[in-house]
């Protein structure tokens, strides 16, 4: 019988700190045969990620427990690499060269000082011994394979200079530069625009087919392995809980949390349903789904006088290339004459590829990016040039969701006092115990417990800190809400939950919603409206159903195209 490229047998691993051991993984058995790529699906927390870097013992020495199980690599040979028993010399000649990895977050893999042809051509000359001029050239003709421009130029540049898809392009490149006979792939692809992402994964199979490498995939996203994965392994709390082949998982799975993890994709619903989530499914009697209820979608009225934010020939550009003396030779523009209306209480979707100005012209709405050109009004009045007062009166009434809730909270503070501490400058709440009796019942609202109002933010799941973010938002009691990209980096059941919360709110509070995504399936989920952002302009508007079933613009299309679908 073939042995495996890789054999994992058994496997459980825990972490150890100052209150005991925390079990990662629990008798975790998989095969990967050469040839073939086997997706590992589960939400975070569900000990994929644990799996992937158990393989190379990347996990951290002082902290990590190895319990159980055993990890072997079989080479060309048929040689046995034992990986948990392996001295560091050995693990130092199969990292980057028998086993590849590309990580989830090119920006923070890749160093920031070193030019991106030095970093992979590092890599090439430790394992192949090459000469560093050789090394660069072989980066050059990597760098083509992974469809990079100019790769000739490519090399000399620094990660700060190239866009997010680029940067994933180069750790790709770096990955398969010594012909690995594994590659790990985790999460290669989250918060990268679906028409990036579609890329990507095309160009990891045409890799995979050239260098004939065995692939493990990992992701949260069961639309997306449908279109990569011969095989799918789904993960839930450290353990194996399903395996098979794609068909097998994706059209009958056997299991209650395989089963939630379809379901709660928003492309399933139409909008105004309440979203399913892993919870509804894994219920004690029998773990029988919860009927999903529903919501009254705000139909808007396109009505002058219901106009809430009226936006006119917004422009925006920012300094290009400068001369030796600094001066600025030409500058790049990034909103060109854009308009655009917002009516009271509707969701109003914003879509695009990145780059395309979508993020600019939220803060140029919210007054944190400073046009060129153009008028904004709210209820009808200009606000561009609001005095200090009037200002300060329109930052409480308008809001942001960052998209990354954790940059956006103060690690040093708790978030009781990041929800209160809005509240202390605008003066909601007459005295502390007022305001925390406010960001109490917040917490609430966004189903976090009294508990949490003392805990740090480092202290919260991903999920968790954009309840935190939204509850803070709505101290304020806003009247205009932007939630830039909020839910783009979470699990699917954990967006399910935040996309019921928006609406849950929204349908309290009554606010109005720009709803900014490079995600149309959940763009058409929740908003009323859609519009459509390319190269710094409004190529298309309509409404939600009307748009994403008929769409008017090649470009949009090519949007829709590019979202994973379940394909059976």
């Amino acid at each position: 019988m073939q042995k495996p490229l890789l054999h994992i047998s058994n496997l459980g691993v825990s972490f150890q700190n100052e209150n005991g051991a925390t079990t990662a993984l629990q008798g975790v058995n998989l095969d990967i045969a050469r040839g073939e790529t086997v997706a590992i699906v589960g939400e975070s927390g569900s000990g994929k990620s644990v799996t992937a870097l158990s393989i190379l013992r990347l996990l951290p020495e002082s902290i990590t427990r190895y319990n159980s199980g055993a990890i072997e690599y079989y080479d060309e040979n048929g040689a046995t690499i034992n990986l948990l028993g392996a001295t560091s010399k050995i693990l130092e000649q199969v990292r980057g060269n028998r086993i590849g990895m590309i990580f989830q977050e090119p920006m923070t893999s890749l160093n920031p000082v070193l030019t991106c042809g030095y970093q992979v051509a590092e890599t090439i000359s430790r394992h192949k011994k090459l000469s560093a001029e050789d090394a660069l050239k072989r980066t050059e003709q990597l760098f083509r394979e992974v469809d990079l421009p100019l790769p000739e130029k490519l090399v000399h540049k620094y990660p700060h200079q190239l866009s997010g898809g680029q940067k994933q392009r180069v750790m790709i490149a770096m990955a398969v530069c010594c012909n690995p006979g594994l590659l790990i792939c985790d999460e290669p692809t989250t918060a990268l625009d679906v028409t990036v992402q579609k890329n990507i994964i095309g160009l990891i199979k045409k890799l995979q087919q050239e260098h004939k490498m065995g692939v493990l995939f990992i992701s949260h996203d069961l639309g997306l392995v449908g279109e990569i994965a011969d095989r799918i392994i789904v993960m839930y709390k450290g353990r194996i809980v399903e395996t098979g082949s794609r068909e097998k998982i994706l059209t009958q799975p056997d299991h209650a949390y395989t089963r939630a993890l379809i379901a709660c994709r928003p492309a399933l619903y139409p909008k105004g349903t309440r979203l399913p989530v892993v919870a509804d499914f894994l219920t004690e009697a029998e773990n029988i789904p919860v009927p999903a209820t529903m919501v009254q979608p705000k139909i808007p009225v396109n009505n002058d006088s219901l106009i809430l934010v009226e936006g006119r020939g917004l422009t925006v550009s920012f300094a290009g290339k400068k001369n030796i003396w600094g001066k600025v030779q030409n500058k790049v523009t990034v909103l060109n004459e854009v308009d655009i209306d917002i009516y009271r209480g509707e969701t109003l979707g914003l879509v695009g590829e990145s780059g395309c100005g979508k993020t600019t012209l939220g803060r140029a709405l919210l007054l944190l990016q400073k046009t060129d050109a153009g008028t904004i009004r709210y209820h009808g009045e200009p606000v561009n040039d609001l005095h200090r007062t009037a200002l300060k009166q329109f930052r409480k009434k308008a809001q942001l969701v960052f998209q990354d809730p954790y940059s956006s909270l103060n690690g040093r503070i708790t978030i009781g006092e990041a929800i209160t501490e809005p509240m202390l400058v605008h003066g909601i709440g007459a005295n502390a115990a007022e305001r925390k009796k406010l960001a109490l019942e917040l917490l609430d609202k966004v189903q976090l417990l009294p508990a949490h109002f003392q805990r740090y933010p480092h202290e919260f799941s991903g999920g968790q800190r954009q309840r935190i973010v939204i509850a803070r938002v709505l101290a304020l009691r806003p009247e205009f809400l932007i939630c830039d990209e909020s839910v783009s980096a979470l699990d699917v059941s954990v967006q399910a939950q935040v996309l019921n919360l928006l609406n849950d709110l929204k349908a309290a509070y009554g606010f109005t919603v720009l709803f900014i995504s490079h995600d149309l399936s959940v763009i058409r989920y929740i908003s009323d409206r859609i519009m459509v952002m390319r190269n710094g302009k409004i190529i298309e508007t309509g409404r939600s159903e009307d748009v994403c079933r008929n769409p008017q613009q090649e470009y949009t299309r090519k949007l829709l195209d590019a979202v994973p679908e379940l394909k059976h």
